[in-house]
């Protein structure tokens, strides 16, 4: 991974230097647009996914130079390598394999010698057997009911991409069995929960690689507890997703049952894994966590073998890069026309910004240009009476629309202003990237609107399994390269541990306290000492 400071490449310098001409009047969105085939150049149609960056501020030359980075830096590449099994983790002396859990060729993927496609359909065989069986009713809880919920205990990628795929499908599928979220280990997150559930028709999948998330694990006792307090045996209601020889793997604590994740898939990146498998898997059937597997390896197929100029997330992690580091914006939002992808841009918030919020270079120097945007968003139109107000005319960001074509809901419907609902949601989101990108003149300063704001939009047919895969491995795919472009590793998350550490000791001082209440925080940071003293005290 001997590659060049990004920074220091002439194509770099020669950015910098189109950036300075791109920003010129005569560069402006409203221009741009008017070229008659801006479209068909800057679109990309592959089956049922379609991307359209015609909005955003580049033209041709910019285009063939921000390639020219790609193919320069070989990064596709270094894609491919990641998808064979080399040590691409460099800092945690990894390999990177989220692509061998949907890969549906008869290709092996060694690693240390062995295929890693025969443990992944282990798993998977095991999962759809197990589903199978609790769909059938052949396994039921302590007091002998078919189980009709499940909780999932685990926090950041335990979670995230199961709960957007999960929201995602059930609005065209419904559920088996419902889930439920439970990352956080704020008591009142579990309160709510245990409202809604059955105790004895509920299911506790615990999802944790190490099994000693400290979150996780407060949240286990709690459950157990739960259990308990409702005389269930644990045994028939704790179900894990964990590491080989993991505590929540260890025979002499029975559980339900007991599924596998990898030490070469990360948290984020291990939706198509057991960790979603599990959950989907009994929320739909297996049978629909395949078809999503597929629309997955569709778009990796593309990711690996189209061409530069054509691979749609190469083109969209470029981009990235352009706004970035040389059109200097900080942001991203990413706004889905549609309420049931409602959980995409919280996953991809932090896809994106724990995999390339880095400060140093996969040669351990320290990066001297930016690694990554700040990722937010909510669904249109909810988002256009939010923050599309700053959007048009507070300090720019780029925006990136998602529109489906056909709606789950087809039953007989009214109109209001001569259009359906589903038509007036399209109209609102074509609008808005127009409004952005062309402005508007006024006199009054107050309705002037500047324009030239970038912005792209994404088309999936449908929200079928296999549409919600592909956009899924879009987005993996896009990150990866974006983090390959910039000599980052976009797998390890050294940024979150300085607080797990500074929370140990403070964790420390409380249980202290919890054995003994005499006890004084005399020998800690005085700010800290005030918050727990007002902790404990129970009222400001």
């Amino acid at each position: 991974m001997n590659q060049p400071q990004f920074s220091h490449s002439y194509l770099y310098k020669e950015l910098k230097t189109l950036s300075k001409e791109i920003n010129k009047e005569n560069n402006h969105l409203k221009k741009l647009i008017q070229h008659p085939d801006r479209l068909n150049r800057f679109s990309i149609r592959i089956n049922n996914f379609f991307y359209d960056f015609s909005k955003q501020r580049i033209d041709e030359y910019i285009f063939k130079k921000l390639i020219q980075v790609a193919r320069e830096a070989k990064i596709k590449n270094r894609f491919l390598k990641m998808a064979s099994g080399e040590i691409i983790n460099v800092t945690e002396n990894r390999a990177v394999l989220h692509t061998a859990t949907r890969d549906f060729t008869q290709t092996p993927v060694f690693l240390n010698g062995e295929d890693i496609k025969l443990e992944i359909n282990q798993v998977n065989e095991e999962i759809k057997t197990f589903s199978s069986k609790i769909h059938q009713k052949r396994i039921k809880g302590y007091a002998g009911k078919a189980f009709t919920d499940a909780v999932i205990i685990g926090i950041g990628g335990s979670y995230l991409g199961c709960e957007f795929i999960f929201n995602a499908l059930k609005h065209s599928i419904k559920p088996i069995i419902n889930l439920h979220f439970l990352p956080n280990v704020d008591i009142d997150n579990f309160g709510q929960i245990i409202k809604e559930i059955n105790p004895e028709t509920c299911l506790w999948i615990v999802i944790s690689k190490s099994y000693t998330t400290t979150e996780t694990m407060a949240n286990i006792e709690q459950a157990l507890l739960f259990l308990k307090d409702h005389h269930l045996d644990p045994a028939n209601h704790l179900v894990t997703v964990t590491s080989k020889g993991s505590p929540g793997d260890d025979p002499s604590n029975p559980v339900l049952a007991s599924f596998h994740m990898f030490d070469f898939i990360g948290g984020r990146y291990s939706v198509t894994s057991a960790v979603g498998g599990v959950p989907l898997s009994l929320a739909f059937g297996y049978d629909i966590f395949i078809r999503f597997l597929k629309g997955c390896h569709e778009m990796d197929l593309h990711a690996s073998n189209a061409p530069e100029e054509k691979n749609i997330p190469l083109i969209s992690a470029l981009i990235g890069i352009w706004n970035s580091n040389f059109l200097v914006y900080a942001a991203q939002a990413i706004i889905p026309y549609c309420s049931a992808l409602s959980k995409l841009a919280p996953h991809i918030q932090q896809l994106h910004m724990e995999s390339l919020g880095k400060g140093t270079t996969m040669n351990g120097q320290s990066t001297d240009y930016k690694t990554g945007v700040i990722i937010f968003g909510e669904p249109g139109t909810n988002a256009q009476h939010s923050f599309f107000q700053f959007a048009h005319q507070g300090s720019p960001f780029p925006i990136e629309f998602i529109g489906v074509v056909n709606p789950v809901y087809k039953r007989n419907q009214t109109t209001s202003k001569g259009v359906y609902n589903h038509q007036e949601l399209w109209a609102n989101m074509i609008a808005q990237a127009q409004a952005l990108a062309v402005g508007q003149d006024d006199e009054n300063k107050a309705k002037y609107f500047s324009g030239n704001r970038p912005s792209s939009t994404i088309l999936i047919n449908d929200l079928t399994p296999e549409s919600i895969g592909m956009l899924l491995s879009f987005y993996e795919a896009k990150t990866v390269y974006e983090g390959f472009v910039l000599g980052i590793n976009p797998f390890d998350q050294f940024g979150v541990e300085l607080g797990k550490i500074l929370a140990s000791d403070i964790r420390n001082q409380i249980g202290k306290k919890n054995i003994d209440m005499s006890y004084h925080f005399d020998s800690i940071d005085p700010v800290a000492k005030f918050y727990l003293d007002t902790l404990f005290k129970g009222s400001l």
